[in-house]
């Protein structure tokens, strides 16, 4: 039988007819306690019964327990509804009440892409880029650019680009263009690193801008790569005339302390407590901050807010009822980032 909701409770079952397995766990990122995700043996089936959490979908995975003493990890055989992720297919759970943006089934005419390696002196390496372009943008057309960090997933997993032919072809955006690179040492390039943020302003953008005629830069980012967004525009302004930063990693020394084993904590709260501690910014930019209701994220991105806002940051932070997900992040992009990107265009108010 499939996952499905009861009142105030979700309920999952996995049939075990032949009594193979020692156990089941349910591997979900919503902030479920502990103690509550172990699965009873109920005949010849598997049951576990939550409390529904303050979510409009949940990703999962089943941990399945085995005799020896291994496990291993798969989808809901009773449930067909999956989404890709960073670490491979999901089970999806859609509660009553959600439904995926319309955007997402429409089919506009698709702009052109094409790849390309973009260097800087501060990198060991070429960056992989796909340069995309609304449908109707010659190579001489001076437009907006947006530079999207893990922009390959972006696309793959949250349909960035369909969303953007989407709101050009209804003219809720304006023709433009978008640098989709991927990470290269994810882990260090975007986590605070100065040399990456150098890099980035002074190199990537400027090839990027020499490649084609642009009015604009925007900067976008999930997770660290939205950290990364932050600090390039702090240390270099001028460069990025926007920023649409997602449920971004702005790690703070008592909010995030189960952080603190990751291998640039420290540079990365450093640079966080220097932002928090700064008073008005050279060069403030609009900022749209996105973050789940309930992520481990949430309380350090309503801290960030509040502090650019004090240093004169046009910033706004939208709170959406899912956790750290290419799709939750995708579920903002209307109206959000056309708000951001429009903002942008028309500049200051007077």
């Amino acid at each position: 039988m499939p996952a499905s909701v009861d009142g105030d409770h979700l309920v999952f079952r996995h049939p075990d007819p032949s009594g193979a397995l020692a156990g089941v766990r349910l591997q979900q990122d919503v902030r479920l306690p502990g103690e509550l995700l172990d699965f009873e043996l109920d005949g010849d089936a598997w049951v576990l019964r939550v409390p529904r959490p303050e979510v409009d979908r949940l990703e999962y995975s089943l941990e399945l327990r085995h005799p020896d003493g291994g496990s291993s990890w798969v989808c809901d055989d009773g449930n067909p509804l999956r989404v890709g992720g960073a670490f491979g297919d999901k089970s999806v759970l859609e509660l009553p009440g959600y439904e995926a943006p319309a955007w997402t089934a429409a089919e506009p005419p698709r702009g052109p892409r094409r790849e390309l390696a973009v260097s800087s002196r501060g990198l060991a390496e070429d960056v992989p880029c796909a340069l995309w372009s609304a449908v109707g943008v010659s190579d001489h057309d001076e437009v907006p650019l947006l530079v999207v960090h893990d922009g390959p997933e972006y696309d793959a997993l949250a349909s960035l680009s369909l969303f953007l032919d989407t709101a050009v072809d209804e003219r809720r955006l304006p023709p433009l263009r978008a640098a989709l690179l991927a990470p290269v040492d994810r882990n260090e390039t975007y986590s605070a690193s100065p040399t990456y943020g150098r890099a980035l302003a002074l190199g990537l953008v400027p090839r990027l801008t020499r490649e084609v005629p642009t009015s604009c830069v925007i900067g976008m980012g999930a997770s660290l790569g939205g950290l990364a967004m932050l600090e390039s525009q702090r240390a270099h302004p001028g460069v990025f005339a926007g920023l649409y930063l997602q449920s971004s990693s702005f790690f703070h020394r008592v909010l995030d302390e189960q952080e603190s084993g990751f291998a640039r904590f420290q540079r990365i709260t450093t640079f966080v407590d220097g932002v928090l501690r700064a008073t008005a910014a050279l060069e403030p930019v609009p900022v749209v901050m996105s973050c789940g209701l309930i992520e481990e994220n949430v309380d350090n991105n309503r801290l960030m807010t509040r502090a650019l806002q004090a240093q004169g940051y046009d910033t706004r932070l939208v709170e959406n009822r899912d956790v750290h997900t290419y799709t939750g992040w995708r579920d903002t992009f209307d109206p959000h980032l056309v708000d951001l990107v429009n903002r942008v265009l028309e500049g200051p108010a007077s």
